[in-house]
Parts: C-alpha cells; sequence; structure tokens
C-alpha cells in the first residue's frame, strides 16, 4: 500500500505564505487521487483541495483563489501552496489517497473524507493575528 510522508507546515503570521508536501512512497497518480484536508480543533474533518482527472482541481469554497494544489510526477509529490493565510486557516493538514477503482466520478466527492484510505501523519499550521 502506497504510503504518504507530509513536510511543510509550522507556524506563520496572519497574511504570509507556507507550501505543503506530500510525497508518495511510490508512483502514484495513475491508481490514486490525492487531496488535502484539514482539521481545526473541535471542528470535523474537511477537504481543502484535490488533484482529480486530467489536472482538474477542486477547492473548498473557503480557500478559493488563495491555495494551489499541484503536483510533481517524476518526485511523486503533491504539494499545498498556501497563500494570504487567516487565522482560521489554522489546522492540522492531511493529504490523503483514495483508490481510482473505487470512485467513478471525483468531481463531486473529493471532499469526502471516507473515500480516502491512506493518510499522511498531518503537520500543524498555525496562523497569528
Amino acid at each position: 500500500e502506497v504510503q504518504l510522508v507530509q513536510s511543510g507546515g509550522g507556524l506563520v503570521q496572519a497574511g504570509g505564505s507556507l507550501r505543503l508536501s506530500c510525497a508518495a512512497s511510490e508512483p502514484t497518480f495513475d491508481d490514486y487521487y490525492i487531496a488535502w484536508f484539514r482539521q481545526a480543533p473541535g471542528k470535523h474533518r474537511e477537504g481543502v483541495a484535490c488533484i482529480g482527472d486530467d489536472g482538474s482541481t477542486y477547492y473548498a469554497a473557503s480557500v478559493q483563489g488563495r491555495f494551489t494544489i499541484s503536483s510533481d510526477n517524476a518526485k511523486n509529490t503533491v504539494y499545498l501552496q498556501m497563500n494570504s493565510l487567516k487565522p482560521e486557516d489554522t489546522a492540522i493538514y492531511y493529504c490523503a489517497a483514495a483508490n481510482r477503482r473505487d470512485i467513478s466520478s471525483i468531481s463531486s466527492v473529493w471532499h469526502s473524507a471516507l473515500l480516502y484510505d491512506v493518510w499522511g501523519q498531518g503537520p500543524q499550521v498555525t496562523v497569528s493575528s
């Protein structure tokens, strides 16, 4: 089974930027969809961004225009570039992989954590005001 190793995260002031990385243990993108989720204290885990078929991308409304998901196939790595960070972005951020064979259309379901069966370790992102 593929494994996901995350890097990045930390403390940043409001308005600043951070980039998170998610490296897969093997070539992944042909077999898995990769998404980013986050979970703040006392809140449910929410989908942040996802790379779908043919490089299409999906974002939560709360991060649209500020966050960018991208991938480097040669490095088996997915990135989340986070700009214009706000205190409400403070959370633990996870990358996750969902097997493509289990999903007929990712576009409407990408934000459902139940689809994903492989998770990264989840570094903390803290945005100070």
